[in-house]
């Protein structure tokens, strides 16, 4: 097998499949040094400020003359003087695809009297307040099926009861973003078709006070979403008595469902990657990408998400937007990112991680031109902010931080029903109320971390199958695992503590 892999015709680089020896011959070129795998190798001379492409597009600007053959990386590429802000032509709409044909296929899923489909049968324990964590984790504790297995052996139909806590609720301007997003995230949670019902748990004088809460939310409290203070109900142990005798009264109701079929056009998937590395936009990125396609076709949602992580690559979408308005909405996402990084102190290339570069991940031009290939090719539909409600059909937009948690967190809140979460170099990752399934960039990770990943992506740097065979794979699973097999990481318990609403502006 060609121990590289030639990504456009047009490309500056190669990428090693596995590690490569100085002295090897690439293309006629002899490779300067040891070159780890997932890295770059520069197939031509490369000027001081000249543009570096990858996927035929610019990853970066030489920052020193770079030989043929010579290991290209953080030592001699970055964005350039102008920190990635060259121009793009965004082309609106330019590449915009005609309507598939509607295909059928069905998942055995949970339907909710409203119409709305769940994957999972929870039962919920939100905090309104970091003050409150401590409570809503004890309430959710009595009914551990790893510290108490009867404590649910009678509800068969109950995936199972999970606190979700936070650090924030107080010491922010209630009127603020902050509060917005809270506020958002928390009721897009409380309403999540995969909660069969929720308690949600406040101290009493926090910032995030619960009647403000729901009223700001157009909520009530009902047989199915319950809401009360420590300081009110008399404290600590008055309070965990309290909710365990409401989700005792739960539990009955809640287990009285069943899975029947049901289109897959009610699957809602949020798209995440995290522990990137060099085969991530080769490999699992585009099958996922590929998956998506073929989830759109049967008339399901997915949800593209972590600005960061598509900055320089938003062009890509922009050309896929079924309006103008879509695209612009996108853009002004992107310019928003700009000024907060730069309010921050930070820019928009402090992503990638250490992890990424590690991996052979260099710019965050070149991550995000691997991280939008999750998208497949469907049009963009909508963009939306964070932790909005979903209502289009189809592949959308959602603005989010590039931090997995905190990105998976507003998807969910949006209604997302599943998760697809590449990696390259082994995150480890769930998200209740929605499972999460983890692909694998490449066969080594897969070999060294099979218990926590769910599918090898890694056979298509091996030559063993396409990228659409993988796609196809992959949306089968999904099916099997909205129907409820359970992920790895739903088996080793992941899910509540990944739980990170997006907490911005000052800390009072």
């Amino acid at each position: 097998m060609i121990n590289y892999l030639r990504l456009h015709p047009a490309d500056d680089v190669v990428i090693a499949r596995s590690q490569i020896l100085g002295g090897a011959v690439i293309e006629g070129i002899p490779v300067r040094g040891l070159i780890p795998a997932g890295h770059k190798i520069a197939l031509r001379a490369i000027g001081s400020g000249q543009p570096v492409r990858r996927y035929n597009q610019i990853i970066g600007f030489a920052s020193r003359a770079i030989a043929a053959g010579e290991h290209v990386h953080t030592h001699n590429l970055d964005m350039g003087p102008d920190k990635g802000n060259f121009k793009r032509d965004y082309a609106i709409g330019q590449d915009i695809s005609p309507e598939r044909v509607r295909r059928q296929a069905h998942f055995m899923g949970i339907e909710r009297p409203d119409g709305r489909v769940a994957t999972r049968n929870y039962i919920g324990v939100l905090s309104s307040v970091n003050c409150s964590a401590t409570v809503a984790r004890a309430i959710a504790d009595h009914f551990s099926r790893t510290n108490y297995p009867q404590a649910l052996a009678d509800f068969s139909q109950v995936d199972g009861v999970v606190a979700l806590t936070h650090g924030t609720g107080c010491g922010m301007d209630t009127d603020g973003l902050g509060m917005r997003l809270l506020e958002r995230t928390l009721a897009g949670y409380a309403t999540h078709a995969n909660f069969w019902g929720v308690l949600v748990v406040g101290l009493g004088c926090e910032a995030n006070q619960l009647n403000t809460w729901l009223a700001n939310s157009s909520l009530r409290e009902g047989e199915q979403l319950r809401v009360f203070n420590i300081q009110d109900t008399g404290g600590t142990r008055q309070t965990v008595e309290k909710g365990i005798g409401l989700i005792r009264e739960m539990l009955p109701l809640a287990n009285a469902v069943q899975r029947a079929p049901c289109s897959a056009e009610h699957i809602t998937l949020g798209l995440q990657c995290g522990g990137s590395d060099g085969y991530s936009g080769i490999s699992a990125n585009p099958a996922l990408g590929a998956a998506v396609d073929l989830l759109v076709a049967h008339g399901g949602t997915a949800i593209l998400s972590e600005t960061p992580e598509i900055y320089g690559a938003e062009h890509l979408l922009t050309r896929r937007a079924v309006k103008p308005e879509v695209a612009h909405k996108l853009i002004e996402r992107i310019r928003w990112w700009e000024g907060y990084a730069a309010m921050n102190g930070g820019e928009m290339n402090n992503n990638p991680s250490p992890g990424n570069k590690a991996g052979g991940l260099t710019t965050i031009l070149e991550k995000s031109l691997g991280a939008v290939a999750k998208g497949g090719t469907s049009n963009l539909e909508a963009v939306y902010e964070y932790a909005e409600a979903v209502r289009t059909h189809g592949l959308v937009y959602m603005d989010t931080p590039g931090y997995d948690p905190v990105s998976a967190t507003g998807q969910v809140a949006g209604g997302a029903n599943l998760i697809c979460f590449t990696t390259g170099r082994g995150s480890a990752y769930g998200c209740a109320p929605a499972p999460s399934l983890k692909l694998s960039t490449n066969s080594a990770l897969w070999k060294r971390q099979e218990e926590d990943m769910d599918i090898n992506c890694g056979e298509i740097i091996d030559g063993d199958v396409s990228v659409a065979d993988m796609g196809q794979r992959i949306f089968e699973l999904m099916l099997q695992t909205a129907s409820g097999h359970a992920t790895k990481s739903e088996r080793h318990g992941y899910g509540q503590n990944e739980f990170v609403p997006w907490q911005v502006g000052a800390v009072m």
